[in-house]
């Protein structure tokens, strides 16, 4: 049952964090780093910005070997779930100019996508490729999570943009917010795990490990 549950976090996660980073790029107002990334290659390339993110995340996947990584059925899903749902939510919504749409657009979208977070991260099938490359940079290189994540995002969005990619209000606002967002869905999400009895203390009495304690970085799922 609990399997089960894991499984329906794990998809329903990916194709909404897809849809999410769609309802992004057609509010216009600037994109996370990393797809300002898949943009400006997508711009560049004319292949579509879903494809460009399954290119990317299989071409990252490949960078987990001499890191010693090991993905997961997320971790592989993710590389082509996440980049169709994106086109399909692209295809099917029409193209809006009136901020008075655009702006809440891109709300709806952060919000959806931390949301999505919480569903594919509670689900415990493995990181997505970015993510295990930031992990696994940590751990051979000693520098913190988050200096490490900043240097890739920084750089991932630096040559985005000098590709094309959109960059503005929505890419400080998906900075600002993800984390509280990803935070509040992590909790709200959370899978209570089987916890195995030690001789002579009750189950009842220990407390689940959570998924997430304070304040994460900001999660770029894919």
């Amino acid at each position: 049952m609990r399997t089960g549950r894991r499984v329906v976090h794990l998809y329903v996660g990916l194709v909404l964090y897809g849809a999410s980073d769609g309802l992004l790029v057609g509010a216009g107002l600037g994109l996370d780093p990393w797809d300002v990334f898949h943009q400006g290659l997508s711009e560049r390339s004319g292949l579509s910005i879903g494809l460009m993110s399954i290119i990317v995340g299989a071409a990252v996947l490949l960078l987990w070997w001499p890191l010693r990584q090991r993905p997961g059925l997320g971790t592989v899903s993710n590389v082509f779930i996440v980049g169709l749902a994106m086109d399909g939510t692209l295809r099917l919504l029409p193209e809006v100019h009136s901020l008075a749409v655009r702006i809440p657009l891109l709300v709806v979208a952060v919000v959806l996508n931390g949301l999505a977070t919480g569903l594919y991260i509670t689900a415990r099938f493995g990181p997505g490729p970015r993510d295990g490359l930031m992990t696994g940079l940590h751990r051979r290189t000693g520098r913190s999570i988050r200096l490490v994540r900043t240097g890739i995002e920084l750089a991932v969005l630096a040559v985005g943009f000098a590709l094309g990619g959109s960059v503005g209000v929505g890419t400080v606002l998906y900075a600002v917010a993800i984390g509280p967002l990803a935070q509040y869905f992590l909790r709200f999400f959370e899978i209570p795990q089987p916890v195995e009895e030690p001789a002579g203390e009750p189950v009842a009495r220990r407390e689940p490990k959570p998924v997430a304690g304070a304040a994460p970085d900001p999660a770029i799922l894919p």
